[in-house]
């Protein structure tokens, strides 16, 4: 790699951690660190949504479709459209205003207040490991795409330099710094796409009539996808917009209910078509590429042995001019980290306020609350390095996180909000039934019927428990829960 585009990328990196130092400056406690003053607008919040649902795994993992089965992988965005316009509707008027109103951080505390401090310790537990996992993926795809476009760089060590980057800048500048590193992230992978990625890509490869001559039919056929896969990517990526620690944190660093909806009504338009088409149209470049034996000099004359994820770092190495390379190296960078920061700082969240939180009561002093936020968002980082390590696939290790966490903790949370029988011991035993399912399935590799993911049998029996539970048994609410009905009529209107 030049010179220049090694100088382009460095420089790229250092004004990242430049933005963590300078609002390490400004933090003054933990309201401050983890939901970034509770005053941030919609364009900023917006830009981070989708920066973090998108970012490295789905950039990366996109590609990976594309290269696979062509456009027909952007269906995968079409759910994060879905599930952003859901929950603008049906879920950001519901929590908004209670959130401002009891000062939440996190995500299980709206389990602490609707059913009892019991459930909310587990969601905080399903959440923490769920976004180490997630956070994991991230800094995994980082490597591969680092690995890929350095040949002689080994796996682990852009491993190491991925995460030490990363978990820099989040540790030490919270919130406020993931957001608007976010935006600056966002507005460099669009401008790499639009400008450099996608037109060059076009042009190497030989233009549309390359595609046709390379390429069958299905690569360019919306309808190369089966059902039961298209249902997967529903029922896994759909409901985390409704358990999302990430999302949570944003919801709550909005300045209100309005500004909110708005940023998850931009960032479901930006998600499908905008990300999704771009995505896998690079992948299915890197896909014709390959073809046509671009990467042989890798040692790969056809398309037969390479990762598909790796395939569109590959393209992008191979086509790009001196100083263009940098650039788009550090757009894709930029997709990575704007999404492992975030899991970053939803798993320490968890960690500090619903795990540790409840066992100590070191959050009456804010300095001392503010340097061990910043000391388990390090620790975190560190244990997710060592769990990227041994794992191979970003989109197989980002599905299962999402999988995890959402058989555990949507049913509770739709329950929670929208049903008023739902109680304490259901939620409680509807998170330890589908998490559990969900977790057994994996491990034990067994195959549902029609190819069915996992977590549909996790989501159906922690309904199932859920339900039963409630009708069953005679216990209110938990000491925690909404007091009255009218109390989330009262705020929310």
């Amino acid at each position: 790699m030049n010179i220049i585009d090694i100088s382009i990328f460095i420089l790229y990196f250092l004004a990242m951690l430049g933005v963590g130092i300078y609002f390490f400056r400004k933090n003054q406690d933990s309201e401050d660190y983890y939901v970034g003053g509770r005053n941030m607008g919609s364009l900023h919040i917006g830009l981070s949504v989708v920066a973090t649902d998108v970012g490295g795994g789905f950039s990366i993992g996109l590609g990976g479709l594309g290269f696979l089965m062509g456009i027909s992988g952007s269906w995968m965005l079409f759910t994060g459209l879905i599930g952003a316009w859901l929950s603008a509707v049906f879920l950001i008027p519901k929590v908004s205003h209670l959130s401002r109103h009891h000062k939440w951080f996190t995500f299980p505390q709206l389990f602490q207040h609707f059913y009892n401090s019991r459930v909310a310790l587990v969601a905080g537990i399903i959440s923490a490991i769920g976004y180490i996992g997630f956070t994991s993926s991230q800094l995994l795809a980082g490597a591969k795409l680092a690995s890929a476009t350095f040949l002689e760089l080994d796996l682990n060590i852009a491993l190491m330099i991925m995460g030490v980057i990363a978990v820099g800048y989040t540790v030490i500048g919270g919130l406020k710094a993931v957001i608007y590193t976010d935006t600056i992230q966002w507005i460099i992978l669009m401008g790499g796409l639009v400008f450099i990625g996608i037109p060059i890509g076009y042009t190497a490869i030989g233009g549309i009539d390359a595609i046709k001559a390379t390429l069958s039919p299905d690569f360019l056929s919306l309808g190369n996808i089966s059902w039961s896969t298209f249902f997967n990517w529903i029922v896994t990526i759909v409901p985390i917009w409704f358990v999302g620690m990430t999302l949570y944190q944003r919801i709550y660093a909005c300045r209100d209910e309005k500004t909110a909806r708005r940023a998850w009504f931009i960032a479901g338009l930006f998600e499908y078509p905008v990300m999704a088409f771009m995505g896998v149209l690079l992948g299915l470049f890197a896909r014709v590429g390959a073809e046509q034996g671009m990467f042989a000099y890798a040692g790969f004359p056809t398309a037969e042995g390479i990762d598909a994820e790796m395939g569109l770092p590959m393209l992008l190495r191979t086509v790009l001019p001196v100083g263009l390379m940098g650039l788009m190296l550090s757009a894709y960078f930029s997709a990575i980290m704007s999404t492992a920061d975030s899991c970053l700082m939803a798993a320490s969240g968890n960690v500090v306020t619903d795990i540790l939180g409840r066992l100590s009561n070191f959050g009456k002093n804010k300095n001392t609350a503010l340097r061990l936020s910043q000391i388990a968002t390090l620790v975190i980082g560190v244990i997710s390095l060592l769990l990227a390590s041994m794992m191979q696939n970003v989109l197989e290790l980002m599905l299962l996180s999402y999988a995890f966490m959402v058989s555990g903790l949507f049913v509770p949370v739709v329950g929670a909000l929208f049903w008023k029988r739902g109680n304490s011991l259901a939620a409680f035993w509807a998170m330890l039934v589908g998490g559990g399912t969900t977790i057994a399935l994996v491990i034990s590799e067994f195959s549902l019927p029609y190819n069915l993911d996992p977590n549909v049998a996790g989501i159906s029996l922690s309904a199932l428990t859920f339900i039963s539970l409630s009708l069953l048994t005679t216990e209110k609410r938990g000491s925690g829960d909404i007091r009255n009905e009218t109390e989330i009529e009262a705020l929310t209107n």
